[in-house]
């Protein structure tokens, strides 16, 4: 690792955690305290960035040794943001929504270090098309994932062979982290060979 500097995933997402452990690079985590900017009207692309860059942003700002990777993922269908849910009722419209239609996961990534003033951005998009959804799988699937935490209301690792009916692109960019984009932005900046 580069100077022997920590790195920081400054997300609470245990899914993150999970892929960017897939890396190899001994990590800690630190959740930003922000808000992010969830507008269901925004363009997808620049909202993921920016959120992606305003956690690591705040991370880095406290820890400006470390070194801070920032992510944030949305689901995108027809002019419309899907971000995480309220609650059941919202996550289930979500649901009826994306049945039978193709959707774009866009995650952002930010790489940052305050006290070399070291800023990297990049991101991904992957495809993703769902089964013709009738209520009740909606409703068993909503019985068997937890959803509230999840862009879109779905994890495709989640029992996605439900509801999903394919994809192209990054696996793991659905799930939250895509981890081709993540090594290279992390090889650049010299923490991975």
């Amino acid at each position: 690792m580069s100077a022997g500097r920590p790195l920081i995933l400054a997300s609470a997402s245990p899914r993150r955690r999970e892929l960017l452990a897939q890396l190899g690079l001994p990590f800690t985590v630190v959740v930003a305290d922000v808000t992010e900017h969830e507008d269901p009207a925004a363009e997808p692309k620049a909202m993921v960035a920016h959120n992606a860059a305003l956690k690591a942003d705040w991370v880095a700002a406290r820890h400006p040794d470390a070194w801070v990777l920032g992510a944030d993922t949305t689901v995108f269908l027809d002019g419309t943001v899907f971000n995480k849910p309220r609650d059941l009722a919202e996550a289930r419209s979500m649901l009826q929504r994306l049945s039978g239609h193709t959707h774009t996961v866009y995650t952002g990534l930010a790489l940052r270090q305050a006290a070399s003033g070291y800023r990297a951005d990049g991101g991904e998009s992957s495809a993703v098309t769902f089964r013709a959804l009738a209520d009740d799988l909606i409703a068993a699937y909503l019985a068997k994932v937890p959803t509230l935490d999840k862009a879109g209301s779905y994890g495709i690792q989640d029992h996605g062979d439900m509801i999903v009916a394919g994809w192209t692109g990054s696996f793991s960019n659905i799930m939250g982290l895509p981890l081709d984009a993540t090594k290279q932005i992390l090889t650049k900046a010299g923490l991975l060979g």
